[in-house]
Parts: structure tokens; sequence; C-alpha cells
């Protein structure tokens, strides 16, 4: 099943669609070759000026699992199998229900989003592109949420481009099965296409020399799978909202109050598979991505009323993408809100440094460059709080710091 729900971007402004570009760009340097249905975009903050469309990805993996279980039929089965995947002295529902490995492959429509610095050109900007993967509950536009919180306009002013897209499963890709083709290994592979595609020049006619792997929470561990499958598709990694207590993440789950997605959001999402799920409430979203009172309240309120869908396929996994990449040599940068709720049950300081740790044991190669971050008071989605400046402009201070 390929649907894309009817939800519109609430993270950009149009400029033009389908025409000539907006005045930061050179009519002709740029094209919207590899884009269908292209619209040109501002950031939210006008730092940037971009090219938004559907790409066709084609992907394939053995890799995926053969989960024995059938689509939900109602609310009270999806409630009672988050109860028996948390549940404490059990077999392991993930365990039970694993079938085996599985062989997934097929093209589909991503909808991505390529931004330039205004005033970029290729003769004599930057080479590096930052390529930036969401978490649950978001798409693409978790990086380029607000003016003031937008990762997006950062890059740009730092004079980065950077690439974004919704998941597939999310906002306006592709929603294939939720239980047997959205998953963690299937979602590495349309990565490692979309990375191959920018080093290519497959994409406005830009060749780009260099990537940066960024994250945010199951994006960080897709951007960890990568680099565990595909040593030279990252130049550089930045994983954010993520650490390696992924075992903690118990409570976080219960917190999500997981939704069948057609039944909490029946305007948005009516017609998809009971196995793709939203976050319940507001409650819950506060609960999972945000510390208060350092949050705009606002920003969450936006969050909520644009949720996004994970699936099922996904919640059993979730961590199947984190293995240790003892070869790659690249730098590496964690940034995490020191309240993480998700990843560090709310201390990422206990019992010491949870972003500091992660090189040494992911990538025990990487460069001297490397570095890490806890940003007080912050809790998982970075982009909702008021240090979601000070945390992205590390970032571009980390990558300019290593030369790309």
């Amino acid at each position: 099943m390929h649907l894309s729900p009817f939800i519109h971007s609430v993270c950009t402004v149009l400029l033009v669609v389908a025409g000539a570009f907006a005045a930061p760009f050179y009519n002709s340097t740029f094209s919207q070759e590899g884009f269908d249905n292209a619209s040109i975009t501002s950031s939210t903050g006008d730092e940037a000026v971009c090219i938004t469309g559907n790409v066709r990805v084609t992907a394939f993996t053995n890799a995926n699992v053969n989960l024995r279980i059938p689509e939900p039929t109602n609310q009270t089965e999806v409630t009672e199998g988050v109860v028996q995947y948390l549940q404490v002295n059990n077999a392991g529902l993930a365990v039970l229900v694993n079938g085996g490995p599985s062989t997934v492959s097929g093209t589909y429509t991503i909808n991505a989003k390529l931004c330039f610095p205004n005033g970029w050109s290729p003769g004599n900007s930057s080479k590096t592109i930052q390529f930036l993967i969401h978490g649950f509950g978001f798409d693409k536009c978790y990086w380029d949420f607000a003016k003031g919180y937008s990762f997006v306009d950062i890059a740009a002013a730092a004079g980065y481009p950077t690439f974004s897209y919704d998941r597939l499963g999310v906002g306006l890709s592709d929603h294939p099965d939720p239980i047997q083709v959205v998953q963690t290994p299937l979602e590495i592979e349309i990565a490692h296409t979309l990375i191959q595609s920018l080093r290519a020049g497959k994409f406005a006619g830009q060749r780009f020399e260099r990537v940066v792997g960024v994250g945010h929470a199951f994006g960080s561990i897709q951007v960890v799978g990568v680099t565990d499958l595909y040593l030279e598709d990252f130049d550089a990694v930045v994983l954010t909202g993520f650490t390696l207590r992924y075992n903690d993440i118990s409570l976080a789950v219960a917190g999500l109050g997981s939704a069948i997605a057609s039944q909490n959001q029946p305007s948005r999402f009516a017609g998809l598979p009971n196995g793709y799920l939203v976050t319940d409430t507001l409650i819950s979203n506060q609960f999972v991505n945000a510390r208060f009172p350092h949050f705009d309240p606002a920003l969450l309120a936006q969050a909520d009323a644009n949720k996004q869908t994970f699936t099922l396929g996904e919640i059993f996994t979730f961590a199947n993408g984190i293995d240790p990449s003892p070869s790659f040599t690249g730098p590496v940068d964690v940034v995490d809100g020191a309240n993480d709720f998700l990843f560090c049950q709310g201390d990422c300081t206990y019992p010491l440094d949870q972003a500091a740790v992660i090189q040494q044991i992911l990538y025990p190669a990487a460069t001297n460059g490397s570095e890490s971050l806890l940003v007080p008071g912050v809790g998982n989605a970075i982009s909702l709080h008021y240090d979601a400046g000070k945390a992205y402009q590390q970032v571009q201070t980390f990558v300019g710091r290593n030369g790309l």
C-alpha cells in the first residue's frame, strides 16, 4: 500500500511552485533534476532556499524481520501488544514474534527537501552536505521547525546545504505495509541510496564531495546503521537525542500511548492500516520529547498537531541498526539534551555522561576531532527547546573545526 496522507508541511514558506527560482538562487546554476512535483521554499528563518519534492528510491534488504503478528483489528489489541512487549519476566515478545530474516525490495516515493544557503554557488561554496534523518513522531520538518529553532537555518548560516526527507511510512512519503516492510533495515538501505545519489549529483545537478550524517533519536540509530554497513557513506557523524541506554526506553514506550493513527487523527490518516501508530495526546508528546520549563509550549502544540506516524515494524526492529563501526575513522559528534527521557530516563549524566561514552563504544577509531555535548534542561526533541540554537550551533562548529 503506497498511500501518502493529505498532510501539508508547516516548516516551509512557498516561494515558487515548479517555476523559476527565487532571488537567492542563480537560475542558470540550479535545476529541479531528480525531483517530481517540485516546489521552491524558504527555510523558516529565510537563511536558505529549498527544493522540496518527491524522489524515487529503489532499495533492497535481506535483513528485515518476518514478524509473526497480524495487523491489529482495534486499539485494544494495540494496547495489549504494548503491554506484552514491556511485560517483565516474560519470554520476550520480540523473540516470540521473530520469524527470521525477510527479504524486502521495492521502489518507493520519498518526499525530500534539499536546502542551499542564500547565495550558494557550486564554484565557490561548500561541497559538504549535511544529511538529516528525523526520529519517531516527526517528519523532515523537525529540522526546520520554526524560526530560531531551525537546524537548517543554522547550517545555512554556516554555509552548509542540507538534505532532509520524510522517512518511509512518514509524512508525504509512501506508506507500505507497516509490519513487514517499514522496518529499520529497509530504512537504512533507503538512506544509503539517497546518500549515494547526493554524491553522484542526481539531485539539482549538484555533486557533493562530503556528507555529514545527522540523526535525531530513531534517525540517529539509522545513521549508526549506515556507518556499520557502508563505511564510505559519511565523512562525519552527528548523533542527537541518542545514547546507548536504549534498553531504558520501556517507560518512554509506555508514555507514547501508542494509538492507531487512522482513529486518532482520521482527517489526516484515514485509510492507513492499523499498524501505523501515533502518540496519543499532547501529554504523551511532552512526556517523551520535552522538558519543562525549557521548551516553547507553542512548539509542543505544533508538534502534536502535526504529529507523524511510526509503525509496529519499527518498534520491533527499533535497535536493529545499533552495531559498532570499529573501522570508521571520521569525526563523531554526540549532542543530547541532558534531560532526555527517551534514552536516559531524564538524566543523561547518570551514572556518567552518556553522550561522551558513545564514541569509544561505537566508533573507537574516530578521529581526535570528535566531541560531545549535554545541553542542560533539554529533552529528546531538541528542536522544541529554547536552547535548540545552542545545540545546533555546536554541531556547525564541530563540522567546521574538522575541515568539512
